[in-house]
């Protein structure tokens, strides 16, 4: 509860600052990139121009969210802020903090994020109207390595993310569509909150978000677990996705309500989850 009241405060803090206009995507996800809650988008988080050569733009804002999720079953509270910034529309430089607290006394997790993510290929390149924006990215992340040892759990602290991830926006039916998929390598468990195994296996995820009018976009988003050796303790990841809904109140704030699940919390299971439960969110672009 402490943490959703520490939300709420930002919340309103950023409301009273803001100016009308409109917002969009992509979010500041859990992680700090560019993207949707777990999934990084083919766009850069950008904001407007913060240094520019002539016509030439170098540095946009940086955009900022914040998240709190509440697994109830598993008892556990997963708080996030994370920021990003742009270079020459092309390269986002990303950050993100998660402090993950559960039933298990003095056994919170810290877990830190760094993010670079490439655009190959911009949207609607070569003057076409079909072509969807293509980018490349890693995640540099690191958890709470003392914690691990102390649970006994067989991973390491540390561990990388690679991704190439396709976005598209289509206006042409009568609300716009966002549509996008890509594919991950990761080395994660639980998205590395619990450690990084000495396998690297390569998944699958996607997302789509229709804009509804009065600014409101909704979506739905899905995550494949990555599935490792059965020799080791730790089996995989069990499949993650959420529906959300996201109010663009200017082009500075957007409120998220969503609702994930990141499969069956319970001891035994083959592949890991950490159940499910509602989520809320604030992006901020400067």
């Amino acid at each position: 509860m402490k943490h959703l009241t520490k939300l709420a405060l930002i919340v309103v803090t950023i409301f009273l600052t803001g100016h009308f206009a409109h917002a969009g995507l992509p979010l500041n996800n859990l992680e700090g990139v560019g993207g949707v809650a777990f999934n990084p988008l083919a766009y850069p988080a950008e904001g407007e121009a913060l240094y520019s050569i002539g016509d030439t733009e170098v540095v946009s804002t940086p955009r900022f969210g914040t998240w709190y999720t509440h697994l109830g079953q598993s008892k556990i509270d997963w708080g996030s802020i994370g920021g990003a910034t742009t270079l020459l529309k092309r390269l986002e430089i990303s950050e993100g903090y998660q402090y993950i607290s559960w039933a298990i006394p003095g056994k919170d997790f810290h877990k830190n994020n760094i993010g670079a993510k490439f655009v190959l290929l911009p949207e609607n390149s070569f003057d076409t109207k079909f072509l969807p924006e293509i980018s490349v990215g890693t995640i540099y992340k690191t958890t709470s390595d003392k914690v691990l040892r102390q649970l006994g759990l067989p991973t390491r602290g540390s561990g990388e993310d690679w991704y190439a991830v396709a976005t598209k926006t289509i206006t042409q039916l009568p609300l716009p569509v966002v549509l996008s998929a890509g594919v991950l390598s990761s080395q994660e468990v639980a998205t590395g909150v619990l450690g990084f195994t000495n396998e690297r296996r390569e998944t699958a995820f996607g997302n789509v978000d229709v804009v509804l009018p009065h600014n409101i976009a909704v979506g739905y988003e899905f995550k494949q677990g990555e599935e490792y050796n059965n020799t080791t303790p730790i089996h995989g990841n069990a499949n993650y996705w959420d529906v959300h809904a996201a109010w663009l109140v200017n082009k500075n704030l957007t409120l998220v309500l969503a609702y994930t699940d990141t499969g069956r919390y319970a001891s035994g299971n083959s592949k890991i989850g950490l159940g499910s439960g509602p989520v809320l969110s604030a992006q901020y672009a400067f």
